[in-house]
């Protein structure tokens, strides 16, 4: 990328960045919390300014005069949370007496190969055709989630569940439990946990992790952000709204009346709200499986041989 470029590409990111983030900023600067558009900055633990952040990827190297004062904040200004700047610069190949700056991707194999792998096997194993999509969950890892609880010990505490405890509690003894992510099973109350039908752990989660799973789906922006700066500033923003779109459904569908925040409900207690869910889910899935492959296309020729 010329200068130019580079400067273009990162104001559109920036403007693009701050306006997924704009309401998330706002309430913030106001004290105020969101039980549904929270959990992208709570549960993944990645700052708005750290989205906003522009990174080419790692196979274009811009000129640094990109990065001149005056012109935005760096990337060489902007550590990871350990402290490690990702960027080196070296003289144009072609003799114009430019310094072009890129992703430093041997530093980075050298420091997080470990990582790099794990990310890339996971999304590797979780793709259609290696692992069939699952699609009987229901988003009832929710309703597990408040299983046998008594009032005021609720997660969102600010929303009321839509049926009563003992009509919540029902659901959940009634219907099979599959939910297979760690990290929605590690949040199951203790009298649910049981009552599924795997018991999901960090290990097998390169065994476990479903193409159909919203979780899933919603961990893309984290292995996305986790990537970064090997992974394009667009995709990042790519994996984001997808993961919020998710979110939107996994509230919706549960046992919390998400109403008064203006969204509706997926009763999956019913057929019918089963069969939306389902629906839905299908239609996620398949935009994760997208964003999925375009990961791959990024971190698979990264990924170091066994043994190296």
């Amino acid at each position: 990328m010329t200068a130019e470029q580079a400067r273009r590409a990162r104001a559109a990111h920036e403007a693009r960045a701050d306006t997924l983030t704009a309401s998330i900023r706002e309430r913030r600067a106001r004290g105020e919390k969101h039980p549904v558009e929270d959990f992208l900055t709570t549960y993944y633990p990645f700052s708005s300014a750290r989205l906003r952040r522009w990174h080419p990827g790692w196979a274009i190297a811009y000129d640094a005069a990109a990065d001149e004062p005056g012109e935005g904040r760096p990337p060489l200004a902007d550590a990871d949370e350990c402290g490690r700047h990702w960027y080196t610069d070296s003289p144009d190949p072609t003799g114009t007496g430019r310094i072009l700056r890129r992703a430093d991707v041997s530093r980075f194999i050298a420091e997080r190969a470990d990582a790099l792998a794990f990310v890339t096997e996971l999304l590797q194993r979780s793709s259609l055709p290696a692992r069939t999509p699952q699609f009987g969950c229901f988003g009832l890892h929710e309703w597990a989630m408040v299983h046998g609880l008594r009032p005021g010990q609720q997660r969102h505490e600010d929303l009321p569940l839509r049926l009563s405890q003992e009509e919540t509690d029902a659901v959940v003894e009634r219907e099979r439990l599959v939910c297979s992510h760690i990290d929605a099973f590690r949040f199951f109350t203790p009298s649910a946990a049981p009552r599924n039908t795997l018991q999901p752990t960090r290990p097998a989660q390169r065994d476990l992790d479903n193409p159909a799973c919203l979780h899933v789906g919603m961990d893309l922006y984290k292995w996305a952000m986790k990537m970064t700066p090997l992974v394009p500033s667009e995709l990042v923003l790519d994996c984001f709204e997808h993961a919020r779109e998710i979110r939107v459904l996994d509230m919706e569908a549960s046992p919390y009346d998400v109403r008064p925040l203006g969204y509706g409900v997926v009763p999956i207690e019913t057929a019918a709200g089963k069969a939306e869910y389902v629906r839905r889910q299908r239609a996620l899935a398949e935009l994760s499986q997208d964003l999925r492959a375009r990961l791959l296309t990024i971190l698979e020729p990264l990924r170091p041989a066994p043994g190296s």
